[in-house]
This record gives C-alpha cells, sequence and structure tokens, in this order.
C-alpha cells in the first residue's frame, strides 16, 4: 500500500513538472513573439528616418523654358570717323596760332601761320621770271616770222630758219618752267597758312610761336571729328551673319555703350562697318558701331563696354549658371530622377543671362536639376531637397 501511495505521489509531482514546463514554454514563446513584434515595429519606424539620413541634402531648381533677353558686352573704343596729324609742309618760323588748344573747329578754319615773308619774296620773283620768259618767246616768234618771209624769198639760209624754230621752242618751255615755279611758289605761300581739312576738336598744340619747324617732319597738331563717333570692338567668326543682318537693317537689336565711370550713354548705336577679314589667328573681325555724340561725351580713344541685347526667337530652357560645371572639357549637370537619385548629364551652354544660363541641348523643360551641393555628388546618389525639409 505504501508502494502504491508513493506511485501515487511520484505520478503527481511528474504532472506538475510538466504542467509548469509548458507554462514556462508558452510564456517564453509569447515574449519571443512579443519581442519580435516590437523589434518588426521599431524597424518600420526607423527606416524613413535612416533613408533620410543617408540622402544628401541639396538645393533643386526645375528647368523652364522662357523667352529671354540675354546682354552680351564687348570691350570696345572710342575710334573717331576722321582724324588726322597736322603737320608743317613748308618750313620757317611759326609766326602765329589761331585756335586755343582742345578748341572746336570748322573746315577751313586758320589754324597756324608759318612766316610768309620768303614764300610771298618767291611769289614775286617767280612772276617776274614768267614776264621774263614769255617776252623772250614773244621777241622768238617775230623773228621767227621775219625768218620765215626770207626763207620764202630765199634770201637766208635754211639753217637760220631752223635755228629760229629751235629758239621759239625753247622759250615756249621756258614760259612753262616759270609757270611752274610760280605756282610751286603760290602753293608754298598757301601753305604757309595751315587750315582745319575738316570740322572737328582739336589737341593740344605740339608747338608754339617762334618755334622753327620742317616740311613733311614737325607735329603741330592732332585733328578728328566728334559727331558721329565711331565704337571699334571685336566679334567672333561665328557672329558675323548675325552683325551683318544688323549692319543691313534685316534684324534690329538695342546697342548702347557704359562709360567708364559705369553709366550708360544716352544715344543708342548702329552697326555701320565689318571689316572685311577675319584674323586667321585669333578668329576674330573687327566691327564699328556709330553714335551721336553732341556733346563730346565720346572721347577718341576713350575704353568702354559696348553692350548688344539679343531677344530669342522662341522660348529657351534656363538654369541658374551655379548648377553647370566643367569637367574635361564638357559642362555638366546634375538632374534628379523621381525617386531623388542624381544622374550626371552634358549639357551644351548658349547665351549667359545674369546668374542664369541657356541650355540649348541636354535637358527638357520640367527636368529637376541641382542648384548647391554639386561637389558632394557622385552619379546614383540619393539626395533630399532643402526645401522639402524645413517645410517637414
Amino acid at each position: 500500500m505504501n508502494n502504491h501511495l508513493n506511485n501515487n505521489d511520484k505520478k503527481s509531482r511528474n504532472m506538475k513538472t510538466n504542467r509548469l514546463f509548458f507554462i514556462l514554454l508558452l510564456g517564453s514563446g509569447m515574449a519571443l513573439t512579443a519581442c519580435g513584434n516590437n523589434n518588426e515595429s521599431t524597424n518600420q519606424q526607423a527606416g524613413p528616418a535612416q533613408q533620410a539620413a543617408s540622402a544628401i541634402p541639396v538645393t533643386m531648381a526645375t528647368v523652364q523654358a522662357e523667352s529671354v533677353t540675354g546682354v552680351r558686352s564687348y570691350p570696345a573704343n572710342v575710334v573717331p570717323l576722321q582724324e588726322t596729324e597736322i603737320r608743317a609742309e613748308v618750313s620757317g618760323y611759326i609766326t602765329s596760332i589761331s585756335v586755343s588748344d582742345g578748341a572746336f573747329v570748322t573746315k577751313g578754319q586758320k589754324l597756324y601761320e608759318i612766316d610768309r615773308v620768303r614764300y610771298s619774296a618767291a611769289v614775286d620773283q617767280a612772276k617776274a621770271n614768267l614776264e621774263i620768259a614769255k617776252a623772250n618767246l614773244d621777241r622768238s616768234e617775230k623773228d621767227l616770222q621775219r625768218y620765215q618771209t626770207l626763207a620764202d624769198q630765199d634770201a637766208i639760209a635754211k639753217q637760220t630758219l631752223d635755228y629760229a624754230y629751235t629758239d621759239v621752242n625753247n622759250q615756249r618751255a621756258q614760259v612753262q618752267s616759270a609757270q611752274a615755279a610760280l605756282t610751286t611758289a603760290e602753293t608754298n605761300l598757301k601753305r604757309s597758312v595751315i587750315i582745319a581739312p575738316f570740322s572737328g576738336n582739336i589737341g593740344i598744340s605740339q608747338v608754339r610761336s617762334g618755334a622753327l619747324v620742317s616740311a613733311g617732319t614737325t607735329l603741330l597738331n592732332t585733328i578728328s571729328s566728334t559727331n558721329p563717333i565711331s565704337v571699334e570692338f571685336q566679334i567672333n567668326e561665328k557672329e558675323i551673319m548675325e552683325f551683318s543682318d544688323l549692319q543691313t537693317g534685316k534684324s534690329q537689336t538695342d546697342i548702347n555703350l557704359r562709360l567708364p565711370d559705369g553709366s550708360i550713354y544716352a544715344a543708342a548705336g548702329k552697326i555701320s562697318t565689318i571689316d572685311r577679314a577675319v584674323n586667321p589667328q585669333t578668329g576674330s573681325l573687327k566691327v564699328r558701331a556709330n553714335f551721336d555724340n553732341p556733346n563730346n561725351t565720346l572721347r577718341a580713344g576713350m575704353n568702354l563696354t559696348l553692350n548688344v541685347a539679343r531677344k530669342s526667337s522662341e522660348d529657351a530652357l534656363v538654369v541658374p549658371y551655379r548648377a553647370i560645371f566643367e569637367q574635361l572639357g564638357t559642362f555638366n549637370i546634375y538632374t534628379v530622377n523621381d525617386s531623388n537619385i542624381v544622374d550626371l548629364k552634358p549639357v551644351t551652354l548658349g547665351q549667359k543671362l545674369g546668374d542664369m544660363v541657356v541650355v540649348s541641348e541636354g535637358l527638357q523643360s520640367g527636368d529637376k536639376v541641382v542648384v548647391d551641393g554639386i561637389t558632394t555628388l557622385r552619379p546614383g546618389a540619393e539626395v533630399v531637397d532643402k526645401a522639402q525639409m524645413s517645410q517637414q
């Protein structure tokens, strides 16, 4: 009986042990399930945060097509349409200067006078020599007439008549020579008074009264026309057709000047001259634009900037210029797809418009591009817009 009780006790204890083990096993499973659920929930919550943390913050812009008016600037300098150096054409001493330095003069106005005494005397002498030559010619012609009459009567030798013909021809040559000498003397006398060859501004005189000047070598002054006046600049050979259309009036645009002080010159210009040939070394061509200059604001030799405005005939794609970077001689830009992944695209640039630039090839309207933060990017990198981050 005792053995039977002991066996029952053992069975009872084993059942309790098995029940406890089952409870512990069940509790462990529930705990593991709960832990798994908690970890999954945590991972789901941390996913977007980790994703945002791995994306590179950048500034983006959307490519837009718009009508643009760009301004191209060219270094330029002022060149008078007429300019000449005034030099002495005869030698002598300056006896008078009739204009002030820097004054405006009109065509034909007296500027300088060189001592005229000897040139006036030379004219008088030349006139006298001419009269002598004419008198000798008249005598020779009368002698020839007498000799011809005698020759017709066989009263003189034929040789005497020949000498008379020769003497007449010689005297005629003497008259021509005397006439030429008179013309030279009168020309020198006239050139002793120097006049303005055209209307314009005269510079600072290089000589003063009493100075000895030499014909053809001594520079007296320089005169240049002022209104209108020309501005010269260099264009690229690719722009020749465009500027030819501007010259002929087939197209219109605004051409203005930025003066050395930064101000804009009031009058607009017009393309007047395009040089005949392109410089083969530089591929450039000289162009002139004319401007009205009533107040002589534009001075010969002045360095300034010529601006040519050009409006596009059709809409162009425009992006911020800082979004462009150069790599191995190619201009590139980072575009962003719908998954916020960047891609490197080569582009062809057009006209620069301040802090914007026209992209002629490589982009489409509506594309998103990276503007700031491009130095940290590589193709395939994930990005996030800073503007969107600040809104969140």
